[in-house]
């Protein structure tokens, strides 16, 4: 029997240690590649160099290169505006949702939550064109509102923020009412800071999804000093001339956020996902 365990385990460790390579292989070269000179990048393609980066002295060679040739910095605010502003949007306007939904009674609540299940089955790209009529007729068209307002409110983040509302005993509600507290305060001072994971997984998703986001940009934005890191690199990488250590060097510099927001959030996001950490105690 503990034979068969640890074959098991062997297996399984094996298993998962062949789909890491697969996934950070790409990832390896892509930093190796932002750190050496262009011709390299092609002269070590077939061989383990590939992966390796250029000489010490040559690491932020192409980082300097593109920065001075485009203008980062405004293309990185730009994300990292759009992604805090809808990842603070959402844990607000689908935590008051989730909240209404969890511990409201209210007419047809069943019928409207079933529909909110409905709508996670719909693939968000069928609704593009009446999300930009919509944004056109608001007005909103080339401004960053047309950004951020479309990404705060999700049927998932307010069914993960319902779950965990649901969790929270109503003996907890009933003793801050009987202490005077209305609906707002209890929201803000009792369900929220018992959810935590709820609220890590939801901004967590949210700025990424945000940062991540290039279909519905590009449609909305005109101007360029609006465009977020992703519609930017589609520019740089259609700019003559096209240098392959550049478009790797913006690469890099647009995935190192995602990965530290991760890597700051992954123990609440776990939680959040697995349903578990309302904060009850």
């Amino acid at each position: 029997m503990k034979r068969k365990k640890i074959a098991s385990l062997i297996f399984e460790y094996f298993f998962m240690g062949i789909l890491a390579i697969i996934f950070i292989f790409p990832l390896v070269w892509m930093f190796a590649s932002a750190m050496k000179p262009e011709a390299a990048v092609y002269n070590d393609l077939g061989t383990i160099r590939a992966f390796l980066p250029g000489h010490v002295s040559e690491w932020l060679e192409p980082f300097k290169a593109v920065l001075s040739r485009f203008s980062m910095g405004t293309f990185i605010g730009n994300s990292m505006f759009y992604g805090i502003s809808v990842a603070v949007g959402s844990v607000i306007v689908n935590g008051m949702a989730g909240y209404g939904f969890a511990k409201f009674n209210f007419f047809g609540k069943k019928i409207l939550f079933a529909l909110l299940l409905a709508l996670l089955i719909v693939p968000m790209e069928t609704i593009l064109l009446s999300r930009f009529t919509m944004a056109q007729s608001l007005g909103l068209i080339n401004t960053r509102l047309a950004v951020i307002l479309p990404g705060i409110a999700g049927a998932f983040n307010i069914y993960l923020f319902r779950n965990f509302f649901s969790a929270i005993p109503d003996e907890v509600i009933e003793s801050a009412k009987i202490d005077g507290a209305n609906a707002w305060q209890i929201f803000l001072r009792i369900m929220l800071p018992m959810s935590k994971p709820a609220i890590a997984t939801v901004g967590t998703l949210s700025f990424i999804a945000s940062w991540n986001d290039f279909i519905w940009p590009i449609m909305v934005l005109t101007d360029r000093d609006k465009f977020p890191v992703q519609v930017a690199i589609t520019v740089i990488n259609n700019t003559e001339p096209v240098f392959t250590n550049q478009v790797m060097a913006v690469l890099t510099l647009s995935t190192i956020p995602l990965i530290i927001v991760y890597i700051v959030a992954q123990r609440y996001i776990l939680q959040g996902l697995g349903g578990s950490g309302t904060g009850i105690k």
